[in-house]
């Protein structure tokens, strides 16, 4: 397993990209709009993502703001097997929230993104 990037919603798509490349030094790394969707997602980091952890700007076209708290989307973890990771994850008694499947407005298929919600 592998952390692959983490997803953070933003209400100015440019004003971060310009936050994260010029006062952090980050690089853009690749930028998509998917208008099923209504958002853009801006993925940048240090390095090639095939060898580091990234992070993904999530702009939901129209939304200006989010309060402290609801900007956090997610972490996405590699596996090599998403079903058998899936199970095994429900047998530890995770629960489940989204099985593995297209992503939403695309169809590329995601394998690697599953919300988990585990209590305790």
């Amino acid at each position: 397993m592998r952390i692959l990037h983490t997803m953070l919603r933003v209400g100015d798509l440019q004003k971060s990209i310009d936050f994260y490349t010029n006062i952090l030094g980050m690089k853009l790394l690749r930028q998509q709009d998917y208008p099923d969707g209504s958002f853009t997602l801006a993925f940048l980091g240090y390095g090639d993502e095939r060898q580091n952890t990234v992070l993904e700007l999530t702009y939901n076209w129209g939304i200006s703001h989010y309060d402290p708290g609801t900007g956090f989307g997610h972490i996405a973890i590699a596996v090599d097997d998403v079903y058998a990771a899936t199970e095994k994850a429900r047998e530890r008694g995770a629960r489940i929230l989204r099985d593995a499947g297209p992503m939403n407005a695309d169809t590329t298929i995601i394998t690697w993104r599953q919300r988990i919600s585990c209590s305790g």
